[in-house]
């Protein structure tokens, strides 16, 4: 089972904002409710907003949120992912980066805890 990353990203600054790692789930949940792998509190994010589920050897973004998920400012219902894809909750909600494989994790964590400091 690959690896996969999910970064949100901060809307004014370089550095992201948080960061989760997922090295034996198939199926990534993101939302408001406390049950998602990812909770995000945001008005816009629905409780239940996206599932990122493995499919074979590659990944998949399924938006099950009333107000949308957004690639690329196009409002998607399946997509397939790809390294370094930024996919936004609503039209105006959080930004999420995947990063795919273990390789990236390294580098996420240096760039994460330099920006605590």
């Amino acid at each position: 089972m690959r690896a996969i990353t999910l970064i949100l990203l901060h809307p004014q600054q370089i550095n992201p904002a948080q960061s989760w790692s997922f090295e034996n789930e198939p199926i990534i949940r993101i939302g408001r409710a406390t049950d998602n792998h990812v909770i995000l509190y945001s008005a816009v994010v629905s409780r239940h907003h996206v599932e990122i589920r493995q499919a074979g050897d590659s990944w998949e973004i399924i938006s099950l949120g009333a107000n949308g998920t957004y690639v690329d400012g196009e409002r998607i219902s399946q997509v397939p992912v790809t390294d370094g894809a930024i996919f936004r909750l609503a039209r105006s909600g959080p930004q999420l980066q995947v990063r795919l494989g273990n390789s990236n994790l390294n580098a996420i964590a240096r760039s994460t805890s330099a920006s605590a400091q």
